[in-house]
């Protein structure tokens, strides 16, 4: 019987998509669970990596401020605690690899944007579905001065807090009224929570400041200061004003409670709500000095602005807006976009000639004699070379009557003993002139018409020396005597013979 009745049109459900987009944040912290068994280097089931995800998200946003992040050093310092705590028997680089690991897939590296993407669906208008992407990120890595910082996002907050895209003045009056009734009725163990997550929104709430002015710091013109920042502004004055004389009240309370407890665990429980409130005072005031001087960087960056030209294009990103893309498309559809893109990118090389009266005047030029000089000539500076005599005159004379061989063939250790005795540079140009008597260019000394030649024989044994090292040689003379042409041992003419203990060597200069 109902069959028959319209079915009623489909409104947009703007709660339904909000719930989705809240189940799109805690996505990649379950994921990690999922991806923990493919880790080579340890055995990671023993780890909870969502929990540990969420603890990361809560160090970095405990530890930025309105204009500076959280170092990655001390992130993955404090992490590494909450990882042992899980899996006491594992070492200690074991702890620190998988907070680094976890940290990294929150940043998401590996990818070109370094955020998540998750599909949703929205009614439309006409009861159409229609399908979007929700792009989100939950950490972020900030350029400073020093390097690099972390910060968590709106996203990441929200995961920690429970809610999504939730207005940050009614969840900060909210958060503040529940702490203060915890408190009052002495449930510290909620009221931490609680105290933790108005911190959270405090956070929250510089974020959303901060970004309207970087935005207003790259273009003036992407930011509405006619109605949007002053509205922001105004009502940012009356949240901070509200909020510290709340958290004063509150902290007061705090105070009370925790020296008239005589519970040391409800003592140790309201110490640490005192220090949390006394940062959401203190990030109060940050907040509160970059409100103040909101008006002013608008002024200034405005008149920056003005006189700085005209806005130039945006750069192109080659990898994720030309590369990528054209890797999916078949060679005859990528042909157009590249042939476009490298018109647009090269720069046009005008011709040399231009118009035909150049041509003609170029061809028509006379060609230009060459200089008959090339010019003047320098005269090259030229260092004088240092004169450094090895070997004296006198060095010489005493190395020629030792291998003069006085007293007939001696070996070279016995030579150089009797060098040693004048100077050590005797015996080391005696070593070296009887190096080069091993076979000796007999013909060298046919041609200088010497009467004798220097000749030198290994013995086989070591050169008994400590100064020096090789073979023992056996050093003897022999005299080289030419041929005459009618001496019937010639073989030919220009021979020689050198003769040692009276027998003749013929020897061919």
């Amino acid at each position: 019987m109902y069959s028959d009745l319209p079915h009623p049109p489909q409104l947009p459900d703007e709660g339904l998509v909000r719930r989705v987009k809240a189940l799109a944040c805690t996505a990649p912290l379950q994921a990690l669970d999922q991806r923990k068994a493919s880790l080579e280097w340890a055995d990671a089931k023993v780890y909870h990596m969502a929990e540990i995800a969420l603890h990361t998200i809560d160090q970095v946003t405990i530890a930025m401020d309105f204009d500076t992040g959280a170092e990655h050093a001390k992130v993955i310092e404090q992490v590494k605690h909450f990882v042992a705590a899980q899996a006491p028997d594992r070492g200690d680089t074991e702890h620190e690899a998988v907070a680094d690991w976890v940290l990294q897939r929150l940043i998401n590296v590996g990818t070109v944007e370094r955020g998540f993407s998750w599909p949703y669906g929205l009614v439309g208008d006409e009861g159409t579905y229609d399908r979007f992407a929700f792009d989100f990120k939950l950490l972020v890595e900030q350029s400073t001065s020093d390097g690099f910082s972390l910060r968590a996002t709106d996203e990441a907050i929200n995961v920690l807090v429970g809610a999504l895209d939730t207005d940050v003045e009614s969840a900060q009056i909210a958060a503040e009224v529940k702490l203060d009734n915890l408190i009052r009725r002495g449930r510290l163990a909620d009221a931490k929570l609680a105290a933790e997550q108005a911190r959270y929104r405090t956070v929250q709430y510089g974020e959303t400041l901060r970004r309207y002015l970087d935005a207003t710091r790259r273009d003036v013109r992407t930011v509405d200061w006619e109605r949007v920042v002053p509205d922001l502004l105004l009502d940012a004055l009356k949240h901070i004003e509200g909020r510290y004389t709340a958290e004063h009240a509150i902290l007061t309370n705090i105070t009370a409670a925790r020296d008239d407890s005589d519970d040391p665990r409800h003592k140790q429980r309201a110490a640490e709500l005192v220090e949390i409130v006394r940062d959401c005072i203190r990030r109060h005031m940050q907040l509160q000095k970059a409100v103040q001087e909101a008006g002013d960087q608008f002024r200034s960056e405005q008149d920056r602005q003005l006189f700085s030209g005209e806005p130039q294009r945006a750069a192109l990103h080659l990898h994720g807006q030309l590369l990528v893309p054209l890797l999916g498309l078949t060679v005859g559809k990528a042909i157009g976009p590249v042939y476009d893109f490298f018109r647009g990118a090269v720069a046009p090389a005008p011709p040399e000639v231009l118009t035909l009266e150049t041509l003609v005047a170029r061809l028509l030029q006379p060609p230009l004699e060459p200089e008959r000089f090339a010019g003047e000539v320098r005269e090259p500076e030229l260092d004088p070379m240092p004169e450094a005599e090895l070997f004296t005159p006198e060095h010489f004379r005493k190395a020629s009557e030792i291998l003069s061989l006085p007293g007939g063939p001696a070996l070279l250790t016995d030579l150089l003993a009797r060098a040693r005795r004048h100077e050590p540079q005797v015996a080391r140009l005696v070593m070296h002139r009887a190096a080069h008597a091993f076979n000796p260019p007999v013909g060298d000394a046919v041609r200088e018409r010497l009467p004798e030649v220097l000749i030198a024989v290994p013995t086989g044994e070591p050169l008994r020396c400590g100064e020096f090292g090789g073979d023992e040689l056996w050093l003897t003379k022999a005299g080289v005597k030419p041929d005459e042409p009618d001496d019937p041992r010639s073989e030919e003419p220009g021979a020689a013979r050198y003769e040692e203990f009276g027998d003749e060597i013929p020897l061919h200069g």
